[in-house]
């Protein structure tokens, strides 16, 4: 089916709108009507070639919500009608070890991305959600809960389950001592995450208006990182830390903070970090960790949790005809938390 979408065909030029062809739908397929798309960072990295040449033209979008439109002849688990979700992947291998522990994110063969990935099942290039329609295979397929905001609800597909998985993973649980670092996209859902585990939330900023921000999301206290002296009070104390900065950055000061056996696990900064002193690590036998979204089991639980706890996104709306200027303002940092694309604009592209 012909599908309007926004494309990047290089890495200088802005985003234009472009026609693609999603393939038919097989036994086990899900048409989806995209209503919203979530902005990642990911999506900028990828469009502009930061990461390697993508395969042009690119068009992003992995954080997806829509409606069921039409089901494959095999599909048991939607139905039309139903308001589902698509995140960062849409393939996986299925027969290795991760794949059948469910944490597909892991799969030694590579799983295939909702955009630009190589489809080696289907042939081409992946398109992702800036698009009105979409095609995946129901395994890959989520349920959203209807008493949440639809719209906001887009960006827990990548922010969302990027925070939860280690959350999880590393059992935080009532009572611990939890530092999010950095409050972003992702810092701002490990806040309200955290804070519904039952945890003491401190945000961990080197901005006192963004710890401000982090208290109205829910944040107990706030350690202001530049203050030598609030680092030295803390020192020892945290069960776990999620450092979401994604940039290079000094980690040694973080480390400092944490308790006996306890673990930072890092989530945003994909590149080389400074060099890190391993006395932190071996004098109190800390870890330094890192983690990737989420498998589609513990993704679907994490929107399970966001509806009995009525758990979102903080957004703001755009539309996809704004795409470009929203990708400079990210770049700043110029958004609270994160943009989504009212995908019925793109009648109008």
């Amino acid at each position: 089916m012909s599908t309007k979408t926004y494309a990047a065909f290089n890495e200088t030029d802005p985003l234009v709108p472009h026609t693609i062809e999603r393939r038919h739908l097989h036994a086990k397929d899900v048409f989806i009507d995209i209503e919203y798309c979530g902005v990642c960072h990911s999506d900028i990295h990828t469009a502009k070639g930061d990461w390697g040449k993508p395969s042009y033209p690119v068009v992003p979008g992995h954080e997806i919500i829509g409606r069921v439109r039409e089901v494959g002849p095999e599909v048991t688990k939607y139905k039309v009608g139903d308001l589902v979700g698509v995140g960062c992947m849409v393939e996986s291998c299925q027969h290795c070890s991760p794949c059948d522990d469910g944490i597909e994110q892991y799969c030694e063969n590579g799983f295939t991305g909702t955009y630009n990935s190589k489809n080696s099942k289907y042939g081409g290039v992946t398109y992702g959600g800036y698009a009105e329609h979409i095609v995946v295979e129901e395994d890959f397929v989520l349920t959203v809960p209807e008493n949440i905001d639809a719209k906001a609800a887009a960006p827990l597909l990548c922010a969302g389950i990027t925070t939860w998985s280690p959350l999880r993973h590393w059992n935080v649980k009532s009572g611990d001592k939890v530092g999010i670092i950095g409050l972003g996209g992702l810092g701002h859902m490990g806040v309200k995450f955290a804070k519904a585990m039952g945890a003491h939330v401190v945000m961990i900023t080197t901005s006192e208006a963004k710890g401000e921000d982090a208290k109205k999301l829910g944040a107990d206290e706030v350690l202001i990182s530049k203050d030598v002296e609030q680092l030295k009070a803390h020192a020892n104390s945290f069960d776990f830390l999620l450092n979401t900065i994604p940039v290079k950055h000094d980690v040694n000061p973080y480390l400092n903070l944490l308790k006996l056996d306890k673990t930072m696990c890092m989530v945003g900064a994909v590149e080389p970090l400074d060099p890190m002193h391993g006395g932190l690590l071996i004098m109190k036998r800390r870890n330094l960790a890192g983690s990737l979204i989420g498998g589609i089991k513990e993704t679907q639980e994490m929107l399970d949790f966001c509806g009995e706890h009525n758990i979102v996104s903080d957004v703001e709306m755009i539309d996809i005809q704004n795409i470009n200027e929203a990708y400079e303002r990210m770049i700043k940092s110029d958004v609270k938390y994160r943009f989504v694309i009212d995908i019925k604009s793109l009648k109008n592209a």
